[in-house]
């Protein structure tokens, strides 16, 4: 027998999800070396393929999330079409899907009729607030979530508007829960038990990132209410935003941390201060501190050799990078934590990298993300049996679609 491609090497995957949060579970299981079928409704396929960064209308977006995939692209409307889906639950050990609470059901997958088909598959729904509750049927993306779970109302400036971040934070962790949630019922699976339901929600995932708020508004009985602070932590300081000589740095002093911030400004004697000796202390006069800190940092006058002098005295610092910098740091080159890939379409470009390491499986493996339809034959022939001619059939029936894939002189098989 030969060794494993990678540590999810023989497990099958049929996806049904779109955007981030869904694909981010299934592209991290095709990175781990699972068969990924990504099931794409007929005629367009997944709503990522039309967002940016778009050339030559190929999405740079859709590939970032979807490498390692094969699509098959389907009419589900279709008596036909639906079969093929409910002969593909019988063969796969993982279904994710993303859909609005309900929609996977009128497809005919809902739970209890895929774990009649496939007692062993384990099931991942995963959605803005769950599948259950009085908002479950309502639409919702990441940022919708987000302003839901407390976290948009904690961003901006005291007294002003929130504000909106500019990345999919909550997709992201969600599809790391998701993750963790559908190898736990492996393992839980491998171990003699059943396939069981997930059910993964965005609003719960970002209230277990609310470290503080929930319950520190529970323990005080409302007294201490989370707010926007604009650059500073509502509740530790220092911890927040300077500005520096040319940038902005994050600075963070926490229990001797301060005491070795103090010597860094040169004010040795303020770690004795009352006024400073505390972390409730400093907060109540945060904008002293502020200003102690961002006088220093002027005098310095470069914000790398300030960088430089809280380092050694190990304060934790970093400055405010853009993304064009980020991608350029050391660190992040070194660990390809941003890394290079080829599209067939695209050609060479950046993404983030794979944030999962194994010590047995040090390689990454050589993916590429599917044109719509693309796999429409391979998938159904090996999965189902299915010959060309049948497949050629539902083609020209409306059942299967597909695009034109580079340099390919006939449909990939």
């Amino acid at each position: 027998m030969s060794a494993p491609q990678h540590i999810l090497t023989g497990y099958r995957v049929l996806d049904f999800t779109q955007v981030v949060a869904g694909p981010t579970v299934t592209r991290l299981m095709a990175e781990m070396g699972a068969e990924v079928i990504k099931v794409e409704l007929a005629p367009g396929g997944d709503l990522s393929r039309l967002l940016p960064f778009i050339r030559d209308g190929r999405s740079g977006y859709f590939v970032q999330q979807n490498r390692g995939k094969q699509s098959l692209c389907v009419d589900a409307r279709t008596t036909q079409g639906r079969d093929i889906l409910r002969e593909l639950v019988a063969k796969v050990d993982v279904l994710v899907e993303s859909f609005a609470p309900g929609a996977i059901g009128r497809l005919g997958l809902d739970w209890e009729t895929v774990h009649d088909l496939n007692p062993n598959l384990v099931m991942c729904s995963i959605s803005a607030f769950g599948q259950g509750g009085p908002m479950a049927g309502l639409p919702g993306y990441d940022y919708i979530a987000q302003a839901y779970a407390g976290f948009t109302d904690l961003i901006g400036e005291e007294g002003g508007s929130p504000y909106f971040p500019q990345l999919a934070f909550g997709d992201a962790a969600t599809g790391g829960f998701a993750l963790a949630a559908v190898l736990a019922a492996l393992l839980h699976r491998e171990r003699g038990g059943p396939g069981q339901y997930l059910d993964v929600s965005l609003l719960d995932v970002y209230l277990n990132g609310q470290e503080i708020a929930v319950q520190a508004a529970s323990l005080s009985d409302g007294a201490m209410v989370p707010r926007r602070t604009g650059r500073q932590h509502f509740s530790v300081c220092p911890l927040g935003i300077f500005r520096g000589a040319q940038g902005y740095l994050v600075i963070v002093g926490l229990g001797k941390q301060w005491d070795q911030l103090c010597r860094v400004l040169g004010r040795r004697e303020l770690a004795a201060d009352p006024r400073y000796a505390t972390n409730a202390a400093r907060v109540e006069h945060v904008a002293d501190v502020t200003a102690l800190i961002e006088a220093w940092l002027a005098q310095v006058g470069d914000d790398a050799q300030a960088i430089r002098l809280l380092e050694a005295e190990r304060v934790p610092v970093a400055p405010v990078l853009s993304v064009p910098q980020v991608m350029r740091l050391p660190q992040v080159q070194a660990r390809r934590a941003v890394r290079t890939v080829v599209d067939r379409a695209l050609g060479e470009f950046e993404i983030p990298g794979m944030p999962l390491r194994f010590s047995a499986f040090g390689e990454e493996l050589d993916l590429q993300a599917p044109f719509l339809g693309e796999h429409n034959a391979a998938v159904l022939g090996r999965h189902l049996g299915y010959d060309a001619a049948r497949v050629a059939a539902l083609e020209a029936a409306g059942v299967l679609h597909s695009e034109p894939v580079p340099g390919a002189t006939q449909p990939a098989a």
